[in-house]
């Protein structure tokens, strides 16, 4: 049966390919994706074919790249992170059943930057957690605020995507505001929660900041950042390498309270 890969490559570092995601890369005949992610694995297959459109164009990408498939090719389409999160599984499950049914779509997972994030900080999502987007660009916003506040007020450890850009200098302020209304405890106690800045994940400028929601400086976080929020719970340890997160998951007797 001829397959079609949806592959997730994980941060962008070819240390964190996962065997999986090699094999389907070597299989393809064609490599699609945003021509950022085609630039992170052309230099492991210079000499495959790739298929390329603009960050708006996942549509047309996904609709050129089944057509191939239909046409008999391999094709890999390729997203960072994990393919099935925010990723092209999805869209291109749904456009396969109409185009080109006969094929089988394989979603092949990788490394997302919630996992790849926290493993640079510590250990901040020990416990139960939530990842929400802060691009409203396919979600309203007032969705996304929906989100926040739930997840805050069950006290979850919060990771967000997409937290900052040019066009969105705002939503990671308006996000936090969100987050600490619907916190529960004292205003000084919610300023103190540990937060996580990791820029650049698996990249040239990698890079870690730990804070707190009350000294989180905004300027500091652009599109290439992933932001971690604590729980009620966590805490930020000093250790021989710098600074860390940690979120007790309940083991020891003096962390279980609430998190039992």
């Amino acid at each position: 049966m001829q397959k079609f890969y949806v592959v997730g490559i994980g941060p962008g570092s070819f240390e964190q390919l996962t065997p999986q995601a090699m094999a389907a890369l070597l299989a393809a005949d064609v490599i699609a994706g945003y021509g950022a992610y085609i630039k992170l694995v052309q230099p492991l297959f210079p000499k495959k074919e790739y298929l390329q459109t603009g960050m708006t164009g996942e549509v047309k990408r996904c609709q050129l790249a089944l057509e191939q498939a239909k046409a008999g090719r391999t094709v890999a389409m390729i997203s960072s992170g994990d393919a099935g999160v925010y990723g092209m599984a999805g869209l291109v499950m749904q456009l396969a059943a109409e185009i080109c049914p006969e094929v089988e779509v394989v979603a092949v997972p990788g490394i997302t930057a919630a996992s790849s994030g926290a493993a640079l900080l510590g250990a901040p999502l020990m416990h139960d957690f939530a990842v929400v987007s802060l691009s409203d660009r396919l979600t309203p916003w007032e969705k996304i605020a929906r989100r926040l506040q739930a997840a805050a007020a069950a006290d979850f450890c919060l990771v967000l995507y997409n937290p900052r850009s040019h066009g969105r200098p705002d939503l990671l302020r308006q996000a936090c505001e969100i987050i600490s209304e619907a916190k529960q405890g004292e205003a000084a106690q919610v300023g103190q929660t540990p937060v996580g800045i990791v820029k650049n994940i698996g990249r040239e400028g990698e890079q870690t900041i730990v804070t707190t929601l009350a000294d989180l400086d905004y300027e500091l976080v652009d599109m290439f950042s992933t932001v971690f929020i604590g729980n009620s719970q966590t805490f930020i340890q000093q250790t021989i390498g710098g600074p860390r997160i940690v979120t007790p998951r309940g083991y020891l007797p003096a962390d279980r309270g609430e998190q039992a």
